[in-house]
């Protein structure tokens, strides 16, 4: 804009020498420089709005360590060739670089890329808005266009693989038989009923069709085991964690020309994202075993999810752990005594926490007392810039018969939550998600 300027008190400067002297050769000047400016700017404003930009986005969901992968499509879509274009994006996804500049775009063409990037943190990012910036060829006008169009994306947290988990499923304590209905198919038949829109003919009882001459199907009951309940402590004071380190784009992007499509990244070294990760897996060992998980934490709010089954339960509780934070004021003893109240003999409790206080391995004896079986993780804070030390309060919950795991900074998470587990530190000072 300063060159422009320039040419406008060059210009202006002829007219009044024009006028003054009454030369033709500072009229024809003062003519040309108008002109240069007024065609300059018209190329400048038809560069920027005739272009028309597609973005397209493969998913709407990915989790930690995978790709979240967009495609975009440039078109000119005017009569002039397009000089140079920048499209700058403001994404809030961490290390999704989508901005390009591009030059001598030719009228009725388009420029196509694609942008992968690995995703590092949870939660729900923006794609989008995006900013247009053109100008002329002369470089004395730069016009910029807003398109203000968003879309979200929410990324998942990592689930790592678990071979095995206390309690084994065999010994999982249940009561008498569940008389509840479910549309899933079990080894509980409650009786049959005829035939509807949509049944599945997998569910067809053909002795009794044969018999009464009209389809008849089956109706099922849930296996009658014991429900999963996940307490997540949200709790902010008891959660601490380091500097985040900048990502490195070496071997994670040569895992992606490989064809990989997930990349061995590191945790981020903060409790929070150890605790949300832990569940996140549990929830996943479970609900792969068919069993029935709930979730209750105290983060931003209080969030309770009834325990059910299947893929959509886990898509439930992975939309709640991909938002929460560690903002709770309400200690996991509270939450133990206020949210245990509701829960009944045999259903099996995980809790997962940072905390080193005594009070809710307190709650927690209680509660086993009641019948509840409790099953704890325990993060070591020490490792994450936190005090105290874990082991402690591992050793307090195994007399109170409260199996429990003791996760530090750098275990590999799916030994450490297994019934054969290593207990130590991992070789790089992070957690390790497998490839």
């Amino acid at each position: 804009m300063r060159r422009a300027w320039f040419f406008i008190l060059i210009g202006v400067a002829c007219l009044i020498l024009a006028l003054t002297t009454g030369r033709d050769l500072f009229y024809n000047m003062a003519y040309l420089i108008g002109l240069v400016l007024v065609l300059s700017l018209i190329w400048t404003w038809t560069s920027v709005t005739s272009v028309r930009i597609a973005r397209r986005t493969r998913a709407r969901r990915s989790s930690v360590g995978k790709l979240a992968e967009e495609s975009f499509t440039v078109t000119n879509t005017g009569f002039l060739p397009k000089v140079w274009l920048e499209v700058h994006d403001h994404s809030t996804l961490p290390s999704h670089h989508v901005s390009q500049v591009m030059n001598a775009l030719a009228p009725k063409r388009s420029r196509h890329w694609a942008v992968r990037t690995i995703c590092r943190r949870r939660g729900q990012f923006t794609l989008g808005p995006l900013t247009l910036t053109t100008g002329d060829p002369l470089g004395l006008f730069k016009i910029t266009r807003e398109l203000e169009a968003t879309s979200s994306i929410v990324i998942y947290p990592a689930m790592i693989p678990i071979p095995s988990f206390i309690p084994p499923l065999g010994q999982l304590p249940g009561g008498d038989a569940v008389r509840q209905r479910t549309h899933y198919i079990t080894t509980n038949v409650s009786g049959v009923r005829d035939y509807e829109p949509g049944d599945s003919f997998s569910r067809i009882h053909w002795r009794s069709t044969a018999r009464r001459g009209r389809l008849i199907v089956k109706e099922f009951e849930l296996d009658p085991t014991a429900d999963i309940w996940l307490f997540l402590d949200m709790h902010r004071q008891v959660h601490h964690s380091l500097p985040f380190p900048e990502p490195e784009f070496g071997d994670p992007w040569l895992a992606i020309l490989r064809g990989r499509k997930r990349a061995e990244i590191e945790l981020d070294p903060a409790t929070e994202e150890y605790t949300v990760t832990i569940a996140a897996s549990v929830t996943q060992h479970f609900v792969h075993s068919n069993r029935a998980v709930g979730m209750v934490t105290y983060g931003q709010a209080r969030e309770v999810l009834q325990p059910d089954r299947g893929h959509r339960q886990l898509t439930k509780i992975l939309e709640a752990l991909a938002v929460i934070r560690a903002e709770g004021q309400i200690p996991l003893a509270q939450v133990l005594l206020t949210e245990g109240e509701r829960l009944g003999r045999g259903v099996t409790l995980v809790v997962v926490t940072p905390s080193l206080e005594r009070n809710w391995v307190a709650a927690s004896r209680d509660l086993v007392r009641r019948g509840v079986r409790i099953v704890a993780v325990v993060i070591d804070p020490e490792g994450f810039g936190g005090p105290g030390d874990a082991a402690q309060v591992v050793a307090e919950l195994h007399t109170s018969r409260v199996p429990a795991y003791l996760v530090r900074k750098g275990d590999d998470l799916g030994r450490a939550l297994s019934q054969q587990r290593v207990l130590g530190r991992g070789p790089t000072g992070s957690a390790v998600l497998p490839a």
